[in-house]
This record gives structure tokens, sequence and C-alpha cells, in this order.
């Protein structure tokens, strides 16, 4: 585990294994991925179509949550596990631009997010951004070298969105959210996306597959229950753990779903 302050190259990048950071860019329509994400990214795709909707959605919803917890819940602290590549609206853009005070600490360990962290720490002159190449494995690591950026004694915005599902075992995935939702004042915010066979996406069980054989890191998919009990103790907001393309949505109504669930909670 390295740092940011360029001493360390880190590990190598590899190139001839798809890798999730660079998959979901590619299929986000992005430039920093290679050969080897778009062959797996189109594969999957072909055995699940939806994916590419998915991963859309799976982006709006950070904006529509980053754009509540700085503006309505008046959140000024975000820390951002397993935030992957930069592209349009990241959490530090959406946020300074309701709160330019907002402070945001984004964490990952893919070599080449953290070969594109000066992208992430262009923060606006009132707040603050920090990148921490950390294993979300590892609570404790995170949260010190988060104190650096963030005030643990006010109130936080903690998101895993799309990386408790890359945490194999539900116990240790559980304990990790609980882990953090300790370590912030009452006010704070935890707010997670996670795909699920659920909601039409039993069809992903396929693809689910393919990626553990050909790309990295492995995944796994979650019922609804297991994710109520990851926020065990929060106060979950309305409305509720739903398809994170109907978590307050602004264009419509009432989009089609998506197999990935989303939520926020706050810790009373």
């Amino acid at each position: 585990m390295g740092d940011d302050s360029g001493q360390d190259a880190g590990p190598a990048i590899s190139t001839d294994t798809g890798h999730n950071a660079r998959v979901w860019d590619y299929w986000l329509q992005g430039k920093s991925h290679y050969e080897v994400d778009a062959e797996v990214g189109n594969h999957i795709a072909t055995l699940y179509p939806e994916i590419v909707e998915v991963a859309r959605a799976d982006r709006a919803f950070l904006g529509r949550a980053v754009a509540f917890l700085a503006g309505e819940a008046g959140v000024r602290q975000f820390l951002d596990i397993g935030t992957g590549l930069p592209t349009a609206r990241n959490t530090h853009e959406v946020a300074q631009e309701v709160a330019p005070e907002s402070r945001i600490v984004y964490v990952d360990n893919d070599p080449i997010v953290l070969a594109h962290a000066r992208a992430l720490l262009t923060s606006s002159a009132e707040g603050a951004t920090q990148y921490i190449d950390a294993d979300a494995h590892d609570p404790a690591t995170i949260i010190e070298a988060a104190g650096e950026t963030l005030d643990f004694g006010k109130p936080v915005a903690v998101m895993f969105l799309g990386v408790l599902n890359f945490v194999l075992d539900t116990g240790r995935a559980a304990a990790i959210v609980r882990q953090f939702a300790d370590a912030v004042p009452s006010g704070s915010y935890v707010a997670l996306t996670h795909p699920t066979l659920e909601l039409g996406g039993d069809v992903n069980r396929e693809a689910m597959a393919f990626w553990n054989e050909h790309a990295q890191p492995p995944i796994t998919a979650r019922p609804r229950a297991d994710l109520a009990d990851f926020l065990t103790g929060l106060d979950i907001l309305p409305p509720g753990i739903v398809s994170c393309s109907r978590w307050r949505p602004v264009a419509e109504e009432n989009p089609p779903a998506v197999a990935q669930y989303a939520a926020v909670a706050r810790k009373p």
C-alpha cells in the first residue's frame, strides 16, 4: 500500500486482465482504459446488455445523492471509498458546486486510478480534496489518513458506490460499513450502491461468472435484505433501498429500474 507523494510508483498497471475501474470507465464512454477492458466490457454487455444502463444510472445517482447531501442535508465533508476513475461530475465537483468549502477524500487502490489522482485533486480554493491509496478492507488505515483532511467531530458523508460488491464475505462487508459509521458523529450519512440479482438482475448471473474468470477484482451480488443489514442502526431516508435509477429521480417520476440498489442513511 503506497501513498500519493510520487515517491512510490506502486504496483504495475496490468494491461492483460480487465479491471473494474477501467471497464466501468469504458461503459461510461471514458478514455482511461485498455483494449482488454473494452473486450471484457463488450463481452459482459453481450451477456447482460443492461450493464451500460446500470453504470450510467449508478453515476447519475452519485450526482443526485451528493447534491442532496451538500445541499439539503448541509454536509461539508465527504469520504468517497472506491472512487474509481475520474469522469464527468465527480464527487468534489458536485459538492463544491453546491458548497465551495466542501472537503472531499477519495479512496482507491487501483494503480491507474492513482495515476489519475491529480485529476481528482482539483479543488475549489475554499475547499480541499485528498487522495488515499488504500483498500476498503482496511477501514482503520483509511480513517486515520482521512483525518488529515476531514474533521471527524463534524458530520461526514461516507460513500460506498459500487465497492462493497468487491468485499466477497457479507459479514465482512457489514463490519466495514459499521466501522466507518462508528467513526463519524451523529448527523453523518452513509450512501451506497450495490449490484443485485433482484430487480430483474437474475440474467446477470452468467455475466458475473464471466467477470470473475476474466477480470479483477472478483464481484458478488447481494439481495436487498443484506443491504438493510449493512445499514442497521442508521435511519434510511425515503424512498428507502431502491433501484439507483429510482432514488429521488429528477428527469422522470418513475424511470425504468436497473439491477443496482441504492440507499442513503443518516446516523441519528
